[in-house]
């Protein structure tokens, strides 16, 4: 988890590291990036235990791996920035890294794939609490079923959490990961649960109205906001019964319903939205960072009876792909924009 970054000091000629405290000596004290880093990895082996032999997991320039059981090797990378996906006023630092993994994680459960391995970049400004952060991401990686084998540490204005995860298909390697390119015209739409929740518990987050302690929808709502579950046991499902396409529902269902249509080349008439108990239609259809899967099926009986044999909630029909591609219909009527879209410009 080091890296150098060499620069050019213009005004004096010289080639100087950036960020050298102190020359002092005595080893590396309590706060020192080395120290920490030896205490996240023991936070990490604690969970995902020490490195097998003949791998290696942080402590070295890069980490030694499998490439993977079968054919596939799947990558996925996602940022958690402060004060653009979380907001810190209502989420302490543990859930900001349980966020970080799971929301990467969540990009393979779209592919029916599985995490493996983590790579976890912070950048943070100084005095917070990595170790803290570092416990979020720690459970989540256990709940995931993968091990963090490296990362980077750095210091910044901004807290910016970085997660790269590699993943491969666990069981069976056929069929093939699930691509949002793959609907076709007549296959049924479901999402793997009602939508809104994580949208509805930053509102009541906000509004200050909800102990998050509590039982009830409220605090149902504000745990989905915290701590969102990337929806692995669903995906690997899925695939394994033939599911045609999926996408996790991360930008809001409007925006994630055209991703997959227009990767797909068809259209989407949906009939109805399941809304979260507490959250408005509003919030259903463009909340966002739900992390249900949005999947299209050629067999939803086939679909249904592998996710009640597996145990896993039943997935919730909510249209059906046309062949007509580019019309996009809720209840008849155009499908309203909406949804979340980062701009640089």
């Amino acid at each position: 988890m080091v890296a150098v970054v060499i620069v050019v000091n213009a005004r004096q000629g010289g080639v100087i590291p950036p960020n050298r405290g102190p020359q002092e000596g005595g080893g590396a004290r309590p706060g020192d990036e080395f120290a920490l880093i030896d205490r996240l990895r023991a936070r990490f082996e604690a969970v995902g235990g020490a490195a097998p032999s003949g791998q290696v997991w942080i402590g070295d320039d890069a980490a030694v791996v499998p490439a993977g059981p079968g054919p596939y090797l799947l990558l996925a990378t996602d940022l958690v920035v402060g004060g653009v996906h979380v907001d810190l006023a209502y989420c302490d630092l543990d859930d900001l890294g349980y966020k970080a993994l799971m929301v990467t994680a969540s990009d393979l459960a779209a592919m029916g794939a599985r995490p493996d391995y983590v790579l976890v970049s912070v950048a943070a400004p100084t005095g917070t609490d990595v170790e803290r952060l570092s416990a979020g991401v720690a459970e989540a990686a256990g709940e995931a079923g993968c091990v963090v084998v490296g990362g980077d540490l750095s210091s910044s204005p901004a807290l910016v959490v970085s997660v790269s995860v590699a993943g491969s298909l666990h069981g069976s390697a056929e069929p093939g990961p699930m691509l949002r390119s793959g609907a076709r015209p007549g296959d049924a739409v479901v999402v793997t649960g009602p939508l809104g929740a994580s949208a509805a518990g930053l509102r009541l987050l906000r509004q200050g109205t909800v102990d998050a302690g509590a039982e009830g929808a409220g605090a149902a709502a504000i745990r989905a906001h915290r701590r969102p579950v990337a929806r692995l046991d669903e995906g690997e499902v899925a695939r394994l019964a033939g599911a045609t396409a999926a996408i996790d529902v991360s930008d809001g269902l409007v925006a994630d319903v055209r991703h997959l249509a227009a990767a797909s080349g068809v259209g989407v008439d949906l009939d109805t939205i399941p809304a979260a108990p507490g959250s408005t239609a509003e919030e259903a259809l463009g909340g966002g960072e739900e992390y249900e899967l949005l999947i299209t099926t050629g067999d939803l009986r086939r679909l249904e009876r592998a996710m009640a044999a597996a145990d896993l909630r039943p997935p919730l029909p909510i249209g059906a792909c046309s062949g007509v591609p580019g019309r996009l219909t809720l209840a008849g009527s155009p499908l309203p924009e909406g949804g979340w879209r980062h701009r640089f410009g």
